[in-house]
């Protein structure tokens, strides 16, 4: 399979995990969490599926979004996520659900990022928070679901906060 295709089918499994989870979630009180906001898609994405009642905090190293998908004022955490998680995640905020997008082409790093991430990810989620990711977390209060219709295994993860 060529990279165009391999990215093709990943943000189709992408749209198909997001549009599942805020559907799942849409009785559900509490913010969202954007880990990895990027150039905003999912950010966007998310925004127009959950509504403007919807909170969602978007996290980033750096501000790299396109214009229109830029979070207002009080919704961007920037800064490493190692520090900014917890930090959020002492706030005490109800979440309701959390995407994480944070991937890279570096199969070591990307692993090595899950290891320490999972965890940073169960505490910051509410009981009951979907959590969905591009990469498998191994932390024992995350139960794997079964992905939603047409998104292969391996191709994303979603995840109950129990």
């Amino acid at each position: 399979m060529s990279r165009l295709d391999s990215f093709i089918r990943r943000l189709e499994a992408q749209r198909l995990c997001l549009d599942w989870a805020t559907a799942r979630i849409a009785n559900n009180p509490g913010v969202v969490l954007e880990l990895g906001l990027g150039n905003g898609r999912t950010y966007d994405h998310l925004a127009s599926r959950l509504g403007p009642g919807r909170e969602i905090h978007a996290f980033d190293r750096q501000l790299a979004a396109h214009p229109g998908c830029v979070p207002p004022a009080g919704r961007l955490v920037l800064g490493e996520l190692r520090e900014t998680l917890p930090r959020f995640a002492a706030r005490g905020l109800a979440v309701a659900m959390i995407h994480a997008d944070l991937g890279s082409g570096d199969s070591a790093a990307t692993a090595a990022q899950a290891a320490w991430l999972a965890p940073e990810i169960a505490a910051a989620g509410s009981p009951g928070c979907l959590v969905l990711s591009d990469q498998a977390l191994a932390d024992p209060r995350l139960a794997p679901l079964p992905l939603p219709e047409g998104v292969p295994a391996g191709r994303y993860f979603a995840y109950l906060r129990g």
